[in-house]
């Protein structure tokens, strides 16, 4: 389910934005202090949107210090419509504007719009049936569980599961985990995901599957 975050210090506003976005199926956090957003795992929500003018932490201010953090879409609730505090909201890391007031309808097709348009590369978290990848640190957690894999094996898993679904054969991964084509000995990438599997046979994950004469997906 799409997780949406929406703060503004104004409960009604928050109430129509909640009540609108959960009857299209949306998972919605509403927040009327913004201090309370960095309390919260905001890797799991894929849009933001923020009241610009709060009390005490503004929206500008809030999104600068959260884009370092997540890649998700932030779009500010405003009534301020100003050139230049538009192109400081865009500055500081946000992408889009929604004036008020504005109605329901617009709202909803705002946010169906830049969820649909969510293509951008993941710079920091993936989740991918709650196994978790951490693409700065280079490291996975599933329940809790944080697997020690090496450089290999980590770049292995990360290629397939942001490919996953994909077949790709054992010179495809060879060339892309290592940056050269190599002709012989793909048993290296054997190798390497038996050791991957066995790690993660211990957590109860079996995400690796073999697809008989051509490679392997993340299933």
């Amino acid at each position: 389910m799409i997780r949406i975050l929406a703060v503004d210090d104004d409960e009604q506003i928050l109430r129509l934005i909640r009540n609108a976005l959960m009857r299209e199926g949306y998972d919605v956090t509403a927040l009327a202090d913004p201090i309370e957003v960095k309390r919260l795992r905001l890797e799991e929500y894929q849009l933001i949107l923020l009241d610009v003018m709060m009390p005490g932490v503004d929206g500008f201010t809030l999104c600068e210090e959260i884009r370092d953090s997540v890649d998700c879409p932030i779009l500010f609730l405003t009534a301020k419509t100003d050139e230049a505090d538009i192109m400081k909201g865009l500055g500081l890391g946000g992408d889009d504007y929604i004036t008020k007031p504005f109605g329901i309808g617009e709202l909803r097709a705002r946010v169906a719009a830049h969820l649909r348009r969510e293509g951008r590369e993941k710079k920091h978290v993936i989740s991918i049936d709650g196994v978790r990848f951490y693409l700065k640190e280079k490291r996975v957690e599933y329940q809790g569980t944080e697997f020690t894999f090496t450089r290999s094996e980590y770049a292995i898993c990360e290629y397939l599961a942001m490919n996953h679904g994909q077949v790709f054969s054992k010179d495809r991964i060879y060339e892309h985990v290592f940056g050269y084509e190599k002709e012989s000995d793909n048993s290296v990438i054997t190798e390497h995901i038996k050791n991957i599997r066995a790690k993660c046979q211990k957590a109860g994950l079996e995400p690796i599957e073999t697809v008989w004469g051509i490679g392997y997906r993340w299933k």
